[in-house]
């Protein structure tokens, strides 16, 4: 039984309200993400009050209707001069130019990987208030130096020596949220996913999005184009354990993180005649049948750079698994669009 002195203390205590910020939280990962959060309503224990999805693009029409969901629209460097203003208890940080696009164009990599992330980092350093800070970094961090060959399974202390604009980026913004974190300005966690299969929607410009549209496609009666080879072999992940994996490594203490070495999220590992062979289990051999080969060596050289392996071990310290099979992953697209096929972004 509470005093009355004890009352009136804690009717002088405001209460502040928890807002979580979203970066790309108009994009399929995003959105998912953003869905997620609503559906959990906390984060790390404490009641969402309020979701701000920040993109270029307006979020889909459910995450608008929601009564806790505002929608933030511009380029971040622009938005970051106002996210100044805002104390947020959580930042999910998923925007980025994907690595086909930095490849081909290296100003915007620069403009839309790095020094968005760094006004981002400037604006929450100047809010003050130490939010915990979620990066989505990539597996390709990771590459064949000639100096230091890629080993044959990637490990939490193996050295990232990327290969491509992409990889580079993500890999200094890491350096970047470490710094930030070690100064106390953010209470950051690298995280570091896998190739995310199947996307929904129209095909984006990554290097991976042919592993999406050898499904997607077939399963829509329409025609694919793989640009590699069938023996290639890619470290992947569902939509679903993706987000679960950014969502532990957000509510994770520090202690069970184990410092600041970013975590790769756990990978299943499978080569395309795999893919293949999951989606004609799943959808028959007319599916497969719309899949057909034509070599691409740009795509080629990227996606043969990337690592294949993974020790899923730290990982699955915070309670995270990798996805069983493939077979699974094409079950599991068929549900989603079975179940909320206006969703699917």
């Amino acid at each position: 039984m509470r005093r009355h002195g004890e009352l009136r203390y804690l009717e002088e205590i405001e209460v502040q309200p928890v807002k979580v910020l979203i970066t790309g939280g108009a994009g399929f990962v995003g959105a998912r993400l953003a869905r997620t959060l609503l559906a959990n309503g906390r984060i790390a224990g404490e009641s969402i009050d309020e979701l701000v999805l920040a993109d270029q693009f307006t979020p889909p029409r459910d995450l608008l209707a929601h009564s806790r969901v505002r929608a933030l629209t511009g380029t971040l460097i622009e938005q970051s001069a106002k996210l100044r203003d805002e104390a947020f208890d959580t930042v999910f940080h998923l925007a980025a130019a994907v690595s086909a696009e930095c490849e081909a164009d290296f100003d915007l990599g620069m403009r839309s990987n790095l020094d968005s992330t760094r006004a981002l980092l400037q604006a929450l350093r100047a809010a003050g208030n130490t939010p915990r800070f979620i990066f989505s970094s990539s597996a390709a961090v990771f590459g064949p130096d000639p100096g230091l060959p890629m080993p044959p399974v990637i490990r939490a202390d193996t050295l990232p020596t990327p290969q491509s604009s992409y990889g580079i980026q993500k890999f200094i913004c890491e350096q970047l949220v470490a710094d930030y974190t070690r100064k106390g300005f953010i209470d950051g966690r690298n995280v570091r996913l896998m190739t995310v299969v199947v996307r929904p929607g129209r095909p984006n410009g990554a290097a991976s999005g042919f592993f999406s549209g050898i499904v997607r496609e077939p399963l829509n009666g329409q025609a694919a184009i793989c640009p590699v080879a069938p023996e290639t072999r890619v470290a992947l992940a569902s939509p679903a354990r993706t987000v679960q994996g950014i969502i532990a490594v957000a509510e994770a203490s520090r202690q069970a993180l184990g410092g600041r070495i970013a975590l790769n999220l756990p990978a299943l590992t499978v080569t395309v005649a795999e893919i293949l062979d999951a989606l004609e289990a799943v959808a028959g051999a007319q599916a497969r049948a719309l899949v057909r080969f034509e070599p691409n060596p740009a795509i080629a050289r990227l996606v043969s750079g990337w690592p294949a392996v993974f020790d899923n071990s730290r990982a699955r310290s915070l309670g995270l698994e990798p996805d069983p099979d493939f077979h699974s992953i094409v079950r599991a697209f068929l549900a989603d669009r079975a179940a909320e096929p206006t969703l699917l972004c």
